[in-house]
């Protein structure tokens, strides 16, 4: 093995990238067969162990090509205004995720709210000069003030998840562009604010109406005036929906600068791109909306399944909708240590605008799984807390799975469904732990 193979656990995340069988043999002395089951040499079990920090008890049970979930993650904490714990991702235009285990409450808290920006937000912001234009194909082209909505609309309060369509983006192989996500572009706050449908029955949506276009109040980052950032939308029959909201509060609280204040919309179980922030303008149009990320390529993903890299032509792109069934363990925090043989794994699972109907879990790998305990949704389209106690059979290292299912049946999967963009990664979260006796 030579100097570049014998680095710290993101050299090995680097070189499974470039080569994962190769990199089994070579760092951990694994023999790779064709139903990419394997085991690990006795040379390689123990320089895992090592590294690990104690024994496998289901190695025999562990896939080829993946990297221990111990070494997947290694992100550094940093502090950004209002924020706690995020880890920046971008800086230009600010793009910031939160580590699994600080969204373990059952309503995200600002502080741990990621942070997905297309532009530069803007600096000077009076919450009481503020408006929202509601024109295009409708019958009363309304201007109206925080102040008006509050006045004129029943304000609701409701629990919503939102959830960047690349979160996930950082496991792709090959890799695809764009800010390389893990888990944590995902949050479920409480928020504040009226229902879209009811603003835009206010306003009397004309016959021929196809889909919504929103704008906000960020900028180019070319800085170039009139330049827009990002304008996407929503089909009709999902603007009308009763979940949607164009809020103005976030835990109780005015919304944080970088998650949109003073007004922003919430469409949860679709990607985040469509819950525009410093939202100032909706307009109502007799076409699919093109503003920027709305064509090409962007928020879309090919229209079959494509093998990985495979070069897709840009007609052949279908617009990203809602999001797929997923599940995220919090508790305990990957890469800890863990006393005795009885662990409480604790976690969140959500599935686009559908209910989660089960989730399991699995600490040998996937050859067996056992089903948590799963609460209701707050209310619809919030996320849903699960948690099992589950006992280990001896001392060390261990991966715990997680996989959720909605109730359509639909179940997350093991593989990474490949598209060139990096979107909608719903694969299994694993945890890595080790158990002392």
């Amino acid at each position: 093995m030579d100097k570049d193979e014998k680095k710290t656990p993101q050299g090995i995340y680097k070189y499974y990238e470039n080569n994962p069988d190769s990199a089994d043999e070579k760092i951990f002395g694994r023999v790779t067969y064709p139903d990419r089951r394997g085991f690990l040499k006795g040379a390689g079990l123990a320089t895992m162990a090592a590294v690990l920090g104690g024994a496998i008890p289901f190695h025999r049970n562990m896939p080829a090509g993946i990297i221990p979930a111990a070494f997947a993650e290694g992100l550094d904490d940093v502090m950004i205004e209002g924020k706690d714990g995020l880890t920046v991702l971008n800086d230009r235009p600010m793009n910031a995720e939160t580590p699994p285990h600080l969204l373990n409450d059952d309503i995200t808290p600002t502080r741990h709210h990621f942070i997905r920006n297309n532009g530069i937000p803007p600096t000077e912001v009076d919450a009481e000069a503020w408006t929202l234009t509601i024109d295009g194909l409708v019958d009363k082209p309304m201007t109206l003030s925080i102040a008006d909505l509050r006045k004129n609309f029943e304000v609701v309060e409701q629990q919503l998840v939102v959830e960047c369509g690349g979160n996930g983006r950082a496991f792709f192989d090959p890799k695809a562009k764009g800010n390389q996500w893990t888990y944590g572009a995902v949050a479920c706050s409480k928020w504040t604010g009226v229902r879209l449908a009811d603003v835009l029955k206010a306003a009397g949506v004309k016959e021929g109406a196809v889909y919504t276009a929103h704008y906000g109040a960020d900028k180019h980052l070319s800085g170039q005036e009139g330049k827009l950032a990002i304008s996407r939308g929503l089909p009709m029959a999902k603007a009308m929906s009763g979940e949607n909201l164009i809020a103005f509060e976030q835990n109780g609280e005015p919304l944080h600068p970088m998650n949109g204040a003073p007004l922003r919309l919430v469409v949860p179980g679709w990607p985040g791109s469509c819950s525009q922030k410093w939202l100032t303008r909706i307009q109502v149009r007799d076409q699919v909306h093109d503003g920027p990320k709305m064509t090409g390529t962007a928020y879309r993903v090919p229209n079959r399944p494509v093998a990985p890299g495979e070069k897709v032509a840009t007609e052949d792109f279908d617009i990203i909708e809602r999001m797929p069934v997923k599940s995220l363990i919090t508790s305990p925090q990957t890469n800890s240590e863990v006393s005795g043989s009885e662990v409480m794994v604790r976690g969140h699972a959500w599935s686009g605008d559908r209910k989660v109907d089960k989730v399991q879990l699995s600490i040998d790998f996937g050859a067996t799984w056992m089903d948590a305990e799963l609460a209701d949704p707050a209310n619809v389209a919030a996320w849903q807390t699960f948690s099992a106690k589950v006992m280990f059979p001896q001392a060390g290292y261990y991966e715990v799975w997680a996989k959720a299912t909605d109730d359509a049946g639909v179940s997350q999967p093991f593989a990474i469904a490949w598209n060139p963009k990096g979107y909608l990664n719903n694969t299994f979260h694993r945890i890595a732990l080790v158990v002392k006796g």
